[in-house]
């Protein structure tokens, strides 16, 4: 070997093993086998994980990580007894960075039932929970070891919608903060709007917004909700059409530009679309489809308008694709299939958009959530 090739071949091998690996969090249902919270040491260039630790919580669905990276909250999308209340809880668990392993710091109440979804806002002090069975918005405060404080404020949603047996009530679904942390954002399925609060990140206070809400097509189903990087534009998933929505955004307004089906072209299944999150660059938007689709669909988005064209389809290689995240490299997207008890990971194309699937799998049971931490 030449010494011009050799110092090639070291330079490529200690590039590869010179990335830091990342933590891949993995929240669960507990109904089945799984026993809480998984974490994972993933490598951001060859897409290999190894399991490092567990932790046990119950239904740890939906999970967010602090801004500084040392508490993680995950919601208990339950209905039960607890010490403050009937419903559901949020609880912070503090992160080891040396050993990738979570424990529990508190728990307190969610402010409803059935929470099942939790956000951050960018200061680090106040948490978000979405309480899907009880309609409601809940804001909770966060101390400085970053345990939580009892619920401070409930912003209760009311009306109904026209499917009987999924909208008799209101049915808050995720609680999005917005970039600039001023605002948050609160899709409800059951009353087919997006509810908007001021928010005070130095009081700890939400308020309705000057424009309270954006209204949704009756039956829709609001679900998620994501920004573009520019802060420009917005996107909502809506579960009960497939739909997502295109806003153009500014100072907590949404103004509605499009309206197109994330759905297969024909699909005529059951549908159950779930996840929505654009691109780290901004050039893509990806949108999960659960119900009979079992698909994730590739939008390319126009950065002057905001609009959106299909840029292709996707097989999720598996069943109910409930949640789906980049890894912080930008490289993979990994899909937790909840009913086929895995997380199939894909391959970015940054150029076109399209995945192609690893073969590489995480066998995990009923994994329904997916976040990242950065040694």
């Amino acid at each position: 070997m030449s010494a011009r090739i050799f110092f090639l071949f070291l330079f490529i091998s200690n590039s590869v093993f010179a990335q830091p690996n990342m933590y891949l969090l993995v929240g669960t249902y507990t109904s089945g086998k799984s026993e809480g919270i998984y974490v994972y040491n993933f490598n951001p260039v060859t897409a290999d994980h190894s399991l490092i630790s567990t932790v046990k919580t119950d239904n740890p669905s939906y999970l967010a990580v602090a801004p500084n990276q040392k508490t993680v909250y995950a919601v208990t999308e339950n209905a039960d007894s607890t010490q403050s209340g009937i419903g559901g809880a949020i609880s912070a668990f503090s992160f080891n960075k040396d050993k990738g392993s979570l424990t529990l710091v508190n728990s307190q109440f969610s402010g409803g039932k059935h929470p099942c979804y939790v956000a951050i806002d960018k200061t680090g002090k106040w948490v978000f929970a979405a309480n899907y069975n009880s309609g409601n918005a809940a804001l909770l405060p966060v101390n400085e070891d970053g345990s939580l404080g009892a619920v401070k404020q409930v912003m209760q949603d009311a009306g109904n919608g026209p499917n009987k047996k999924r909208q008799e009530g209101p049915h808050v679904h995720s609680t999005v903060v917005s970039p600039d942390n001023k605002f948050l954002f609160v899709p409800d399925l059951g009353i087919d709007k997006v509810m908007i609060y001021r928010f005070d990140p130095v009081k700890g206070t939400l308020a309705p917004g000057a424009v309270p809400f954006a209204r949704s097509v009756a039956g829709s189903g609001p679900r998620h909700f994501d920004f573009h990087p520019n802060n420009r534009y917005a996107y909502l998933m809506e579960e009960m059409t497939g739909t997502v929505v295109a806003f153009k955004y500014s100072g907590g307004k949404l103004d509605s530009i499009q309206r197109t089906s994330a759905l297969p072209r024909g699909f005529n299944g059951v549908i159950g679309s779930a996840d929505i999150h654009v691109s780290p660059g901004g050039k893509f938007l990806y949108c999960s489809n659960r119900g009979g689709s079992n698909s994730i669909t590739i939008f390319k988005i126009n950065n002057s308008t905001g609009k959106l064209t299909v840029a292709g389809y996707q097989s999720t290689m598996g069943k109910t694709p409930r949640n789906f995240n980049f890894d912080p490299s930008g490289n993979f997207l990994l899909v937790a299939n909840q009913q086929s008890d895995d997380i199939v990971i894909f391959k970015i194309d940054k150029k076109t958009g399209l995945l192609t699937d690893t073969g590489k799998r995480i066998n995990v049971p009923n994994p329904v959530c997916i976040k990242w931490i950065t040694n």
